[in-house]
C-alpha cells in the first residue's frame, strides 16, 4: 500500500524517536526527504543523516541531537497536508515564535528555511514548522 504523505511520516518518526530519547532514527529514502533533512541539518536541529541500502531499499538514517538529554527540536508539526496545501508569499510569512523556531518552504528555488527564503525574496508551500 502506498503512502499517502511521506514527509508527514518522516517528521512522525523524529518527533518519536525524540520523545523516546533514540539516537537515531530510520526513514525510507527519497529527493524530497533528504532536501528537507539538509535544511533540518544546515539550521541545527539534527545532527545529520546518510543513506542506506538494506535489501534492496534504500533509507535514511537521521542523526538526532540533544542538548543536555533534552531534545533540541521542541516541537515540528506538518503545516500543508495532501489535503489542504499552504502557500505564502514572503511578505506574508511570519517569523515562527519569535525567531526562535524556522519554517521550511518549498520554493521554485528548492526547499528552503524561511530566513533562507526571504534572503532570495520567494515564497512557496509551507511544509512545517520546527521550534
Amino acid at each position: 500500500m502506498s503512502m499517502t504523505d511521506p514527509l508527514g511520516d518522516m517528521i512522525t518518526r523524529i518527533r518519536n524517536g525524540q520523545t523516546a530519547g533514540l539516537p537515531a532514527v530510520m526513514s525510507p529514502a527519497s529527493k524530497f526527504r533528504v532536501h528537507v533533512l539538509e535544511v533540518l541539518q544546515r539550521e541545527g536541529y539534527i545532527r545529520g543523516y546518510e543513506q542506506v541500502d538494506d535489501e534492496g531499499k534504500s533509507h535514511l538514517r537521521i542523526e538526532l541531537k540533544y542538548h543536555e538529554g533534552e531534545p533540541v527540536i521542541r516541537t515540528i508539526k506538518r503545516i500543508s497536508k495532501p489535503g489542504r496545501r499552504v502557500y505564502s508569499g514572503i511578505a506574508d510569512l511570519g517569523a515562527i515564535c519569535n525567531g526562535l523556531g524556522i519554517a521550511i518552504l518549498s520554493t521554485p528555488k528548492g526547499v528552503l528555511s524561511d530566513s533562507e527564503a526571504r534572503t532570495q525574496n520567494v515564497g512557496g508551500e509551507v511544509l512545517c514548522n520546527v521550534i
